[in-house]
């Protein structure tokens, strides 16, 4: 895998095994993916990996282990064949600019699971599952939609500005618009669990058709992780270079406008200067520190740090 997540167990993988992202084309057939081999896709996956536990452990209300699984590319009636059955949610995520349209599939035990939590449940499902969503259950479905779209837009960002929205929401794939059988799909999966729980997955699937204008940079030569050596030098010297203005605020009198304006040369303004006085590092507060000299010099001596450098550099 491309990601840097933890190796999942067996148990954590789907039940059917998954086919390679590149594919040689059959004799007299059609070559499914047109991409190669998918590496840009499958680093952009892991970064919205990263993402997605940020929207999912506050909706799950807990701590989450999320990962994306190995791409696969198959035909979309392959793909629903391939898919238990019950309950499931097609949400369309329109992909602008442009008429494409990426699809996020969601078990609906899970969609169910996450509507009882919203509205303040254990998280439990019927145990009899419905045949259909109900209208909240939709709109739960189109608000994790809203949600999801914000970090794809993200993880999309390096590659090309796309913008993704949650459409109507079905229970039957042959409704939804504009998805033929023949399609071919990049179907990208994410693992779900909580701690050591049994996950659940989330689809992203990409009809090929609709990733096609991307075509460039999905086939570009991914950077390795690791830089050069020299260059990596090279800025960190430069970075450490970085100057920033350090001050401090001895005293802040304050007068009335009636004073300010009867002041003249040679009126004292009196001061009273506190025992630990704050200095000031660009916008941000450095610390507090003593007014003294050093070396016949004025100066002032820390006595507390209150800002992370590292964070500031």
């Amino acid at each position: 895998m491309v990601n840097d997540t933890p190796t999942m167990s067996e148990e954590d993988r789907r039940e059917r095994p998954r086919a390679a992202a590149k594919h040689a084309s059959a004799l007299g057939g059609a070559n499914l993916n047109p991409f190669g081999d998918l590496h840009t896709l499958q680093h952009l996956s892991a970064r919205l990996a990263r993402s997605l536990r940020g929207v999912f452990e506050p909706l799950l209300r807990h701590e989450v282990r999320l990962w994306a699984e190995p791409l696969v590319v198959q035909r979309f009636t392959d793909y629903r064949a391939e898919r238990p059955e019950g309950l499931t949610g097609w949400v369309p995520l329109a992909m602008t600019p442009g008429s494409g349209q990426a699809l996020m599939v969601v078990d609906g035990k899970f969609a169910l699971e996450l509507l009882d939590l919203f509205f303040g449940g254990t998280g439990a499902a019927p145990h009899d599952m419905p045949t259909e969503f109900s209208p909240a259950a939709e709109a739960m479905l189109v608000r994790l939609g809203s949600i999801v779209a914000a970090p794809m837009t993200s993880a999309w960002e390096p590659l090309a500005k796309v913008a993704f929205a949650p459409g109507r929401v079905e229970a039957n794939p042959s409704m939804i618009a504009g998805m033929d059988g023949d399609d071919p799909m990049v179907v990208t999966r994410f693992g779900v669990a909580k701690a050591h729980g049994k996950p659940v997955f989330i689809d992203i699937v990409y009809p090929v058709q609709a990733l096609k204008p991307y075509t460039p940079s999905l086939t570009g030569k991914v950077l390795g992780a690791a830089p050069d050596p020299a260059w990596q030098n090279g800025l960190a010297k430069a970075v450490m270079q970085v100057t920033f203005p350090v001050r401090s605020v001895l005293a802040e009198p304050v007068i009335s406008l009636a004073k300010l304006m009867e002041l003249k040369e040679g009126d004292v303004i009196p001061i009273a200067v506190a025992a630990d006085v704050p200095v000031m590092v660009a916008s941000g507060r450095l610390g507090t520190g003593t007014v003294g000299t050093s070396n016949g010099r004025a100066a002032i001596k820390l006595n507390l740090l209150s800002l992370n450098v590292e964070e500031l550099a």
